[in-house]
């Protein structure tokens, strides 16, 4: 059986890669375009998608427990929990997803003011958020979905579904960013009208796929479903991993705080840092996704064995491709300065972002692999929020603060700190998968369904 750990492996990250890159795509498109309509559109678009980034993280939490459970049941061959469990999970997204929409409706300045001092970044990021609030009730019900169908192993309609859906906001990004086809230049607004009619186009794929699907429905019915005992689960399990991506998010965000209140070329710059290093880590991300999974279905039959034997073939594999991720941003970084167009300070940070970058991948791939795939496969997502939260709230983020506004060292000093965050782990996180106290069968056998 461990020799179809490949094969199985490759069959889960292909299609996952493909949709992380091609939303690294889109970004990369928002960005290039974004260029040519000037720095404060792309500082601007920047700093509110860290808005769009922290409910994602919400959805993303919600996914995972929605993930583990599913992923788990579907090895056991129970079905009726796992719709179950994708009512929980709609009921919780749609709950949280009102509130971000409202405020990215009402009040985007609010938002914004806490990231930038510029009157003009405010004003443009402003309208961007308040044209973005309409896909955050789209996500809500996309992303529990997909997950869901993702933690069956059916991840090559997702990638369809994205496929359709990146590529159209690329060319209405086009469209709205440059006035094409007698459509008004509307610079960071189009890159949000894009976005929006995206998403609402791929909600609309979600349903008509779940039409024709036989057992795997986006059925409203189910969020009427009542099971104590896998609420509770759910809970258990969501709540944590919900924490660990917001906190993770939030504190991630105070990074561009922190840059934010530099300078705006350290803004610029950081920008298309973020661009590149998403393309660095989408074998990382998709590694750990597909890892969780197939650990997930493993341990919900009870086979720990060979559970052991996977999760030691998926940190090698992880090991390379975290090596594979910093060439990837070195390669790119000649490419990336010719292509920019900065302030000479803008391009200087730049340079040397990037190079931080090519390292900051690796420890980001065992970090990414571990907590959000090995642990949370079983259940464990406890740890992940401790672990995170106290990296980064106790110690990366005053560290940042201290080195920009006490010591008052210079932006590349207080970045390269900042990016000592992943490292700074290492030693719980490897502890924690030695112990093996992640491994965990966690389905029930009395839900009553």
């Amino acid at each position: 059986m461990k020799n179809q750990f490949y094969p199985q492996m490759l069959r889960l990250v292909i299609p996952i890669v493909i949709q992380n890159l091609l939303s690294a795509a889109v970004s990369s498109a928002d960005v290039i375009m974004l260029n040519y309509v000037g720095q404060s559109s792309i500082s601007a678009v920047s700093l509110a998608s860290y808005y769009a980034g922290v409910i994602f993280m919400v959805f993303n939490g919600l996914g995972t427990g929605a993930t583990i459970l599913s992923a788990q049941y579907w090895g056991k061959k129970d079905l009726k929990a796992v719709h179950a469990v994708e009512g929980i999970a709609l009921r919780f997204s749609l709950l949280i997803a009102l509130p971000f929409s409202a405020f990215a409706m009402l009040a985007p300045e609010l938002m914004m003011r806490l990231f930038t001092t510029d009157t003009g970044l405010i004003r443009i990021g402003a309208g961007y958020l308040r044209i973005m609030s309409v896909t955050y009730l789209c996500q809500a019900l996309i992303e529990v979905y997909l997950s869901i169908m993702r933690s069956l192993g059916r991840v090559v309609v997702p990638m369809v579904l994205n496929i359709i859906t990146f590529t159209l906001n690329i060319l209405l990004n086009a469209v709205f960013i440059f006035g094409l086809f007698g459509a008004p230049k509307m610079g960071a607004t189009g890159v949000a009208i894009a976005t929006a009619v995206s998403r609402i186009v791929e909600l609309a794929g979600c349903i008509v796929v779940s039409l024709y699907s036989r057992d795997l429905k986006l059925n409203p019915a189910y969020m009427f479903i009542r099971n104590k005992p896998l609420l509770k689960d759910f809970t258990r399990m969501s709540l944590p991993a919900l924490g660990n991506d917001v906190s993770w998010s939030v504190a991630f965000s105070m990074y561009a705080v922190i840059l934010g209140h530099l300078s705006s070329d350290a803004v610029a710059a950081n920008s298309l840092v973020s661009v590149v290093r998403n393309f660095g880590t989408v074998l990382c991300f998709g590694t750990a996704g597909a890892g969780g999974i197939l650990l997930g279905n493993v341990m919900g039959s009870n086979d720990m064995k060979h559970t052991k034997e996977y999760a030691s073939s998926l940190m090698k594999m992880t090991v390379v491709t975290g090596a594979v991720g910093g060439l990837v941003i070195l390669a790119a970084t000649p490419f990336v300065l010719n292509f920019a167009s900065l302030t000479d300070t803008a391009m200087h940070y730049l340079k040397y972002m990037l190079i931080i970058n090519s390292v900051y991948v690796m420890g980001t791939a065992v970090n990414t692999t571990l907590i959000a795939g090995v642990f949370r496969a079983g259940g464990d997502t406890r740890f992940g929020l401790v672990c995170d939260t106290i990296d980064m709230w106790c110690y990366a983020v005053p560290l940042g603060f201290l080195a920009a506004f006490v010591f008052k060292l210079p932006v590349l000093a207080v970045y390269f700190l900042l990016c000592t965050d992943e490292f700074v782990k290492w030693p719980w996180v490897i502890r924690r998968y030695r112990s093996g106290k992640w491994l965990r069968n966690i389905t029930r056998d009395d839900l009553s369904l």
